[in-house]
């Protein structure tokens, strides 16, 4: 039973569910949690969860939840998780709290994509699902909305630390979501007429005392102009002391840093860095090509005119050259599992290389002591030899490493100085890659 993670799939928007409520810890967990499982099968509509998993994983059944509620049991809690093993992927962890501590049923609730929300029939199931719990387990507080909108707006701290936070919780109205469940402490410190008359798509009192509002009627298009302005027009009206263009103008912000960007990264080295941007976070996406879009390495450095290239000065020029042949084999011997294409010195080998270090952060991951003594002649000499058989350069070897090059054409490269500029930073991974001294080389060598 294989579990459909959410980041098995593309890099875009999910829906985000938190839900704080209460629960009898004195009463028998089956007879307690039933009405919850009967809700989620009855609104769940093409999202039903497949897999229970406590301290094994199971096919959903009642048994299955109940077996693993119980066999992660703790003096003070116990958890499972639920998910899905096909597309829409589900993340859903439940969470009980026993006494001493404040009974509290805690849900967070993941899925992905966002886009699966934007018919109105599954978007109104699923507010029919988050009433029928919030009706049965009186909530502290609950919101459901883009995940990636949440993060924009500082959600669940909202500027405060992470000790203000955990102790206050959502004490005051810091933002108003797609779908917010507000508790009658909550209600009752706004206003319950003021909370009852809020502009909205719904608004409803639950029998016991919570307010259920729903701003707009699907959740996938939020930060359209329409939904955004329902959402500042819901926020202000609960928050009276926040000026209302002053919210409109925030939420418009925070769409346009996920309006979708077309990349139109330097063809170089589109293929590095359609990569990294498919390793953003979606929040950060679209922020991240258009950075890349306007950015452009720095001209390589690491070379000179051929008449200009320094004489050979060591005794043995085959010897030397094996020895390059000999490092860059250290850099196989590294790299060979994780990068599959570094065996052929290719182009493409380049490119999984660069992205392979970046990914990894390995210019700070790894003991400086070591990158310098053993992954910098690797990499120099890899990169060297990438010259030598893909654009018949040769070597002219030098005792001092960073002072050997490779004459390509009318100029001669200084691999293994390019490889010292790459390994400084993760930026410089981009700015000094591999990739894009080859590209300038074979550029150049006619």
């Amino acid at each position: 039973m294989r579990v459909l993670h959410l980041h098995d799939l593309k890099a875009e928007d999910r829906l985000r569910l938190t839900f704080d409520g209460a629960f009898d810890p004195h009463a028998a967990a089956e007879r307690e949690l039933e009405p919850f499982f009967l809700a989620l099968e009855k609104h769940a509509d093409g999202w039903m969860p497949d897999i229970v998993e406590g301290k094994r994983r199971r096919k959903y059944a009642r048994a299955a939840i109940w077996k693993s509620l119980e066999e992660e049991r703790q003096e003070r809690r116990t958890a499972i998780g639920l998910y899905r093993t096909q597309w829409p992927a589900l993340d859903m962890t439940l969470r009980l709290w026993f006494p001493p501590l404040h009974p509290e049923l805690d849900l967070t609730l993941t899925l992905k994509p966002l886009s699966f929300f934007a018919e109105p029939e599954h978007c109104g199931k699923f507010v029919e699902l988050v009433r029928a719990w919030a009706s049965r387990y009186p909530v502290t507080h609950a919101v459901a909305h883009s995940g990636d909108d949440m993060i924009l707006a500082g959600s669940p701290n909202f500027g405060r630390d992470d000790e203000t936070e955990s102790r206050d919780g959502f004490d005051r109205v810091y933002e108003v979501f797609w779908l917010n469940v507000f508790g009658p402490k909550l209600v009752e410190a706004v206003g319950r007429e003021r909370m009852l008359s809020t502009p909205a798509h719904r608004v409803e009192e639950l029998p016991n005392g919570s307010v259920l509002i729903v701003t707009w009627p699907t959740v996938a298009d939020f930060a359209s102009k329409e939904a955004r302005l329902a959402q500042a027009r819901a926020h202000a009206h609960l928050r009276p002391d926040l000026d209302f263009d002053a919210v409109l103008r925030t939420l418009h912000e925070r769409s346009a840093m996920l309006a979708p960007v077309e990349p139109r990264f330097h063809p170089d080295l589109a293929p590095l860095l359609s990569r990294v941007v498919d390793r953003a976070a979606s929040h950060e996406r679209q922020r991240r090509i258009a950075g890349l879009n306007t950015w452009c390495p720095p001209e390589p450095e690491e070379w000179r005119p051929a008449d200009s290239a320094l004489p050979p000065d060591v005794e043995d020029l085959e010897r030397a050259r094996e020895h390059y042949s000999t490092l860059a084999e250290h850099l196989v011997a590294l790299l060979h599992s994780e990068v599959p294409s570094v065996f052929g010195a290719t182009p493409e080998s380049l490119t999984d290389i660069d992205f392979y270090f970046w990914r990894e952060e390995f210019p700070t991951s790894r003991p400086r002591e070591a990158i310098d003594e053993h992954a910098v002649p690797a990499i120099g000499a890899y990169l060297g030899e990438a010259l030598v058989r893909n654009l018949g350069g040769r070597w002219i070897p030098r005792q001092k490493l960073e002072e050997a090059q490779v004459l390509v054409g009318n100029r001669v490269w200084l691999p293994f100085a390019r490889a010292r500029h790459y390994m400084r930073s993760r930026q410089a991974l981009l700015d000094y890659s591999l990739t894009w001294l080859y590209r300038e080389a074979k550029r150049h060598r006619g």
